[in-house]
């Protein structure tokens, strides 16, 4: 999966964020606590989709 961490000032927080899932993200103060949180949020998110046999995408990168 494509990651990256960037500041949001809006919400002044690190915000965590992939590129195989635009719609998802999340927030957190250091860089460590934001790529934990987007990693556990999706795991949760593609294991929904496999339960409800939705197709998870193929990462855009190895």
């Amino acid at each position: 999966m494509v990651c990256a961490v960037t500041w949001s000032a809006e919400d002044r927080e690190l915000v965590a964020t992939c590129a195989e899932f635009p719609s998802l993200s999340w927030l957190a103060p250091t860089q460590i606590e934001a790529l934990q949180g987007l990693q556990d949020l999706l795991c949760e998110v593609t294991e929904d989709m496999r339960e409800q046999g939705e197709q998870v995408p193929q990462p855009f990168a190895a």
